[in-house]
């Protein structure tokens, strides 16, 4: 290894451990004897873990969150993957005009897309209920959805949905036992994505969410507001390990990573 690639190597791995500071001060913090954040933590104890395990609002706010996921991340699926294979396969005109309208979502500051979908709720009279909520976070996570989708249908080869066709197979029965399968890494890593994102969000929630209603994020975003202790650090902590488990599993699984 010359002396560029030492750099470059050193470079990114200083650029890596930078970015992963945060992560590991919310986890230390997350283990701290303290009622308040301290860095190095003041004794080790699993207490913060008991006390959010133990809380109803924490519970309830990540059973709303989870369930939204799952909702959403289950319809961005089959939409996206649907949207994905008509722009791909030219099925619709304008093809280039739509990607580039279903990518909006992605481009757009989440603020701006919450403010814009709290009105058009007021209007239409949806804003606090589930179905409301869980529509918006269909906008935000299709996109994630599309994109894996039609990095996956690039790779597939026409020719054997048409071999498919010359044997007598259907349109539907060669989507599903030939296409399908050969784009599961795409729609594995676009659904893990989405369910991240839905997961994760606070922008667009917090402007639809009634006064009965909250998710995880914005539970822990109310709680930093009304001072930080160690409890908000310990839903991240668990947050951060459920997610990196469900990227090492869907990595194992499909190789996601090529189509992201």
């Amino acid at each position: 290894m010359n002396s560029q690639s030492k750099f470059l190597a050193a470079t990114a791995f200083a650029v890596i451990i930078f970015l992963q500071i945060p992560v590991l001060v919310v986890v230390l913090a997350a283990f701290s004897k303290t009622a308040y954040l301290s860095i190095p933590p003041k004794g080790l104890t699993l207490h913060w873990f008991e006390v959010v395990l133990r809380d109803s609002e924490y519970l309830g706010a990540a059973w709303t969150s989870l369930w939204l996921a799952v909702a959403s991340t289950a319809t961005s699926l089959v939409l996206g993957l649907l949207a994905a294979y008509a722009v791909h396969r030219k099925m619709v005109p304008g093809a280039a005009m739509i990607t580039s309208l279903m990518m909006a979502p992605m481009i757009l500051p989440s603020v701006v897309l919450g403010v814009a979908l709290l009105q058009y709720y007021t209007l239409t009279g949806v804003r606090g209920s589930h179905f409301g909520l869980w529509m918006a976070h269909v906008v935000i996570t299709v996109p994630y959805v599309v994109r894996a989708s039609l990095s996956s249908l690039s790779s597939v080869d026409e020719a054997l949905e048409d071999a498919a066709s010359v044997l007598g197979s259907d349109g539907i029965t060669s989507f599903r036992l030939i296409t399908l399968p050969l784009v599961k890494p795409g729609l594995v890593a676009g659904g893990l994505f989405a369910f991240i994102t839905s997961l994760d969000n606070v922008p667009v929630s917090v402007f639809l969410l009634s006064a009965s209603q909250t998710t995880l994020p914005v539970k822990m975003f109310t709680a930093v507001e009304q001072g930080v202790d160690p409890s908000v650090a310990a839903v991240s902590t668990l947050l951060i390990i459920a997610t990196g488990i469900a990227l090492v599993i869907a990595e194992r699984w499909t190789g996601f990573h090529k189509h992201v």
